[in-house]
């Protein structure tokens, strides 16, 4: 049994990852951190936590956690993941890794020095509607990929994450928040890379200094040509498509963890099959991994390497949206050799 610490223990704790720890059965949480005390004593008492702190570091030094869950603003996770690798503690730490691949690069490196287990928590990865989109594609159900559509919208006007409209903290706007997860899942299904990225984003007098819409477009290395939707102005939406020569898979709401996903392969302009998973177990899958990782039963997935790769990409997609043309995402950037 794992014994998790969340560093940063705050509105995607309550609503996405207690839960998931609540239907988890290798790993637990023992300790929290918060910069407001009150808050962190309330939370730990809601959720019988026995240990509250008041940063990463104190965290990092418990004897009783096993692991840290980076779960701070985005501007806090070097820091925060630097201090916990420090202190000898495997690290699953939030996407977006960091707020530029520079950042993430350090956490690679220091993590690779350390000899500790570093994670990303691209968590749509622990998805059904993901693993069965990836599965139909690497078996030719729908030919060869021709072009992919991702699309994550949510209403963010009043969000709780106050922060998110900051580029400071944040690091950008839906691009980095969500629109990473569109661009992981995309790479993960179609087991290629981008080569090229383009951006056009747009704001409006709520979102500050980052955009509150944004549409990229993603070439990858073998052919296939993708776009990506986003945006924090819309009802909650995440309908995902893979068209190849042959057919295409299709879900209206492939992403989402609350309800079923109806995923449809089409062929011939008919509806040849149909299928409904859901995604309720992701967060639970997530944390259980990183624990049988950290207890060496198996590796993790989403090492620290993918966020960092993702972080390129996203670095592309914010350079695209200044220079007003398509930009090169370079290859092989991550693999470099063992520290």
């Amino acid at each position: 049994m794992i014994r998790f610490g969340i560093a940063g223990f705050g509105l995607h704790a309550v609503r996405r990852l207690m839960p998931g720890f609540a239907l988890a059965r290798d790993c637990r949480v023992v300790a929290l951190s918060r910069r407001d005390q009150d808050k962190a004593r309330e939370a730990a008492a809601n959720y019988g936590i026995p240990h509250v702190f008041g940063s990463t570091e104190e965290l990092s030094r418990c004897p009783e956690v096993d692991a840290v869950l980076v779960t701070t603003p985005n501007v806090c996770h070097l820091q925060d993941v630097l201090v916990a690798v420090a202190a000898g503690k495997p690290v699953l730490c939030e996407k977006p890794m960091g707020m530029n691949a520079d950042e993430c690069q350090q956490m690679v490196r220091a993590a690779r020095a350390a000899g500790v287990l570093l994670g990303v928590a691209q968590v749509f990865r622990f998805e059904e509607s993901i693993a069965r989109f990836r599965e139909r594609v690497a078996a030719g159900d729908i030919g060869r990929p021709i072009f992919a559509r991702s699309e994550f919208s949510y209403p963010g006007l009043g969000h709780g994450r106050a922060w998110l409209y900051n580029r400071s903290i944040s690091g950008g706007g839906p691009i980095a928040d969500v629109g990473v997860h569109c661009i992981d899942a995309l790479r993960y299904i179609l087991q290629d890379e981008p080569r090229k990225v383009g951006a056009l984003g747009g704001s409006d007098e709520h979102s500050g200094d980052v955009e509150a819409a944004a549409a990229l477009t993603l070439e990858f290395r073998r052919g296939a040509l993708a776009t990506v939707l986003v945006s924090t102005r819309t009802h909650y939406r995440t309908p995902l498509e893979i068209v190849g020569e042959a057919g295409a898979i299709r879900a209206d709401d492939a992403l989402n963890a609350e309800h079923p996903i109806k995923i449809e392969l089409w062929r011939g302009g008919k509806l040849a099959a149909e299928d409904t998973v859901s995604n309720r177990l992701a967060y639970a899958r997530q944390v259980d991994a990183f624990a049988a990782a950290v207890e060496g039963r198996e590796l993790f997935a989403i090492p620290g390497e993918e966020g960092w790769q993702n972080q390129i990409i996203l670095d592309a997609a914010y350079s695209s949206l200044l220079s007003g043309k398509s930009e090169k995402v370079p290859e092989n950037s991550t693999s470099e050799p063992q520290l």
